[in-house]
């Protein structure tokens, strides 16, 4: 199963970026989907995730109100609104697929193959 992000890029701080990820029909329907990212030099770290109907997300903290986790149950996407960017959200994004509501990286068991996102100062 294949999960593909896309939408990373170039950004000063301070301005936007929006990451989607489209999943296969089965998965996106039934599945919690979650977004990760790894930092140059660090681990891969848990950013934002929502629940299968949508209706509960949960964020890390360095990126609440910041962040925004969206799901768009037509088109099988999950989107990443990213704001008020900062040099140090500079990492490898990564979206996911879990059956659990969790922060966990080894509760998720589909994963897109990364998108770079590069905030300058």
């Amino acid at each position: 199963v294949q999960l593909q992000a896309s939408g990373g890029g170039l950004a000063q701080a301070g301005g936007s970026l929006k990451l989607a990820c489209v999943a296969p029909g089965r998965i996106f329907s039934s599945y919690v989907m979650g977004w990760f990212r790894q930092a140059p030099g660090k681990d891969r770290e848990f950013v934002a995730a929502i629940t299968s109907s949508g209706g509960n997300t949960k964020y890390t903290d360095s990126v609440k109100g910041r962040y925004t986790i969206s799901r768009d149950r037509a088109n099988n996407t999950v989107y990443l609104q990213m704001t008020s960017l900062k040099p140090g959200d500079t990492a490898v994004y990564y979206c996911a697929a879990s059956r659990a509501f969790t922060n966990r990286e080894s509760g998720y068991d589909y994963w897109g193959q990364g998108t770079q996102v590069t905030v300058s100062s």
